[in-house]
C-alpha cells in the first residue's frame, strides 16, 4: 500500500458497470474455502453483494471511477491476500464526525466484524443499497452508515460540501466532514447510549481525537493522514 495521497474534490462521478472480475472467477474455489474459514471465527459474517472500483481519476476538482458488483467473499479474499488485482480498489465513503469543540469522533469495530479492533469513522464498502440508476451514491452511503453505526441522522449534522479523497492504491476513502453541534464527550455519551440499546452493535467503543497524541495504531493510515491535516496540535 502506497503512502496516502489526499485529493480535495467537489464532486464524485462514480459509474456502475456490468463487467466480470477475472480474479473472482479464476479463484472461486480458493475464495469459497477462505470465506468458510473466516465464518468459523465470525459466524455472523455473511456473503452479501458489494461494489468495488476501477479506473480512478482525479482531475478538475472531481473524482471519477467505474464500479462493478461482486460478492463479499471475493472482496474479503482480495483484501486478505494482499490486493493481488492491482486494477481494483475499495472505494468507500466515510463520515468524519466533528464535534463542536473540535474533537473528531471515531468508532472501534466489534470483534464479530471483519475489521475487528480497527478504529475509524462511520463507513462501509458500498453495496446494492447505494445504487442510484447507473451511479454509486457515496454521499447517501455515508449518511446510511452514520445512522447504522452511531444512531445519528442527517438532521444532526451539517455536511461540508467538499470531499477529502485519501488514495492508497487498493483503497480510496472518500471523507466528508459531518459537523455536529454537541461537545465531544456529550456526543460520545449519546452514541454509547445508542449502542447499548442494540443487540449486536457494530462498534465496541467510541474514541475522541483532539490532537495527534490521541491517534492510535489501530487507526488505518488513511484515517490518521486525514486527521493530521485537520489538527493544529
Amino acid at each position: 500500500m502506497q503512502p496516502p495521497a489526499i485529493h480535495r474534490v467537489t464532486a464524485l462521478d462514480l459509474i456502475l458497470q456490468n463487467r466480470p472480475w477475472p480474479f473472482a472467477e479464476q479463484k472461486q474455489a480458493e475464495i469459497a474455502a477462505h470465506f468458510v474459514a473466516q465464518q468459523r471465527e465470525r459466524p455472523g459474517m455473511w456473503n452479501g453483494r458489494v461494489l468495488l472500483g476501477r479506473d480512478p481519476v482525479f482531475a478538475d476538482g472531481r473524482f471519477t471511477a467505474n464500479y462493478f458488483e461482486t460478492d463479499f467473499a471475493s472482496f474479503l479474499a482480495w483484501r486478505d491476500w494482499g490486493f493481488p488485482d492491482k486494477e481494483v480498489f475499495n472505494g468507500f465513503g466515510m463520515g468524519a464526525v466533528l464535534a463542536s469543540d473540535g474533537a473528531f469522533v471515531l468508532g472501534e469495530m466489534g470483534q464479530h466484524t471483519s475489521n475487528a479492533g480497527r478504529i475509524y469513522f462511520p463507513s462501509g464498502t458500498p453495496d446494492l443499497d447505494d445504487i442510484r440508476g447507473d451511479t454509486v451514491d457515496i454521499a447517501g452511503s455515508v449518511l446510511r452508515e452514520l445512522e447504522e453505526e452511531t444512531g445519528l441522522v442527517p438532521a444532526d449534522c451539517r455536511v461540508d460540501a467538499d470531499w477529502h479523497c485519501i488514495y492508497t492504491g487498493p483503497a480510496v476513502a472518500m471523507m466528508r466532514i459531518l459537523r455536529v453541534d454537541m461537545p465531544g464527550e456529550a456526543l460520545r455519551a449519546r452514541i454509547e447510549a445508542n449502542l447499548a440499546r442494540q443487540e449486536h452493535p457494530e462498534l465496541a467503543a467510541i474514541h475522541l481525537v483532539r490532537s495527534r497524541a490521541d491517534l492510535k495504531g489501530a487507526m488505518p493510515r488513511f484515517v490518521t493522514a486525514f486527521i493530521e491535516t485537520q489538527l493544529s496540535v
